[in-house]
């Protein structure tokens, strides 16, 4: 009886002992040295509607600074349809795809919120609206407070093509694209457990059941499209270079470059690489830990920005007001931004639109950053700095 009851024992050890290695090989989930996934020798990495949509805002913020397109072929470049002639590039104007179907449309912030999403699209629209009707006519006009215009910055520097109040609207536009569109997509669309797990997605990855005539799991793409929205747009997004577009990529580089924060990229990159061979593995714990990740990264990264160009702006005004509006446009952007950004193991962003909007009329009050103070400017990046782990000091130079 006692060696039926100790061989018993041996193979109940066995067992426990296989699956405990079991466990360990399952968490144990080993990235790529490059964000390069096949399966049977093909690429299973795909993300070409996300590259659509950065070349399609590549040519929308270009066009908002020549002076003799249309606000109709501007609305084009934004809510593009299939087969129309936005685009100089003959494969956008193919495309069935548009950066107004995709601005303020996460699934997690607006699938239930057409409210705010509305509101916002209806921003964009009014500020290109504004750029075509407002400035445009005033192009060859000096600014002054209250009227648009435009600004020379000092020693022979750039000129700004400004609104009454200061605002450049190509400015605006672009840095709050990189928040109602692309952070708004990667962190809560792409990267949420509702798009990621939707209906069978789970099941499917679990079998590796392709979607029909492609090489990747419903799950392995959604990944990826996140991924697209930062890095799409580059030669080689296996081994991004950064600065390739005008947009969320840009600005990584620029925080990247800052001793303060340097590193960040390399966050960025292995939370995708990893999350994403996590997915291979069917690891969907090590998968969410690497979402958590990129979200907070790239949230910093707005707040950064926002606080990096509200100083800067401060910097200069009074003495060269055409600077100073221009950093100010760019930071009006990105504390737009703001209201897509996510805090890490919540729903929420890290300002609300109520926040946000309260921030945008502060800066727009009377006539704008003509009248904005130095106290404003401060009081505005403090807040926005006590949010995140870094501090106006640092973001600010």
């Amino acid at each position: 009886m006692k060696k039926i009851v100790l061989s018993l024992s041996v193979v109940l050890a066995l067992f426990q002992s296989c699956s405990n290695d079991d466990d360990a090989n399952l968490n144990n989930v080993v990235a790529p040295a490059t964000y390069n996934f096949e399966r049977n020798g093909v690429s299973t990495v795909s993300f070409s509607g996300q590259t659509t949509r950065i070349q399609m805002a590549e040519e929308l913020i270009s066009a908002l600074i020549d002076n003799t397109v249309t606000e109709v072929a501007l609305d084009g470049m934004f809510a593009h349809e299939e087969g129309n002639n936005d685009f100089s590039d003959t494969d956008l104007n193919a495309s069935d795809k548009s950066i107004r179907s995709k601005t303020a449309a996460s699934t997690d912030y607006f699938s239930a919120n057409t409210t705010d999403a509305n509101a916002i699209k209806a921003d964009f629209d009014g500020w290109i609206e504004a750029q075509v009707n407002d400035v445009f006519p005033n192009w060859g006009t000096t600014a002054t407070a209250g009227n648009a215009g435009n600004l020379q910055e000092a020693g022979g520097g750039s000129t700004r093509y400004i609104s009454g109040k200061g605002l450049e609207y190509n400015q605006a536009i672009n840095k709050a694209l990189i928040g109602a569109l692309m952070v708004d997509q990667m962190l809560n669309n792409y990267l949420g457990t509702s798009v990621l797990d939707a209906g069978s997605n789970v099941t499917d990855n679990d079998a590796d059941t392709l979607e029909d005539g492609k090489s990747y799991t419903t799950m392995e793409h959604k990944w990826d499209e996140a991924f697209g929205y930062l890095y799409g747009n580059e030669a080689d997004p296996e081994l991004p270079q950064l600065g390739a577009d005008s947009f969320l990529n840009k600005y990584l580089s620029r925080v990247e470059e800052d001793a303060d924060f340097a590193g960040i990229a390399d966050d960025v990159y292995n939370a995708f690489k990893l999350g994403r061979a996590a997915i291979v593995a069917k690891n969907y714990d090590v998968r969410d830990e690497q979402a958590e990740i990129i979200r907070e990264k790239i949230s910093e990264i707005i707040g950064i920005r926002a606080v990096y160009y509200l100083q800067q702006g401060k910097a200069n005004l009074g003495t060269d007001n055409a600077s100073a509006f221009h950093d100010l446009s760019e930071g009006f952007g990105f504390v737009y931004s703001l209201q897509f950004t996510r805090k890490p193991g919540t729903n929420i962003p890290y300002f609300t639109k109520t926040e946000v909007d309260a921030f945008i009329a502060t800066l727009m009050s009377g006539n704008g950053f003509w009248d904005v103070t130095d106290q404003t400017l401060d009081t505005i990046s403090d807040t926005i700095s006590a949010e995140f782990s870094f501090t106006t000091a640092q973001a600010g130079s």
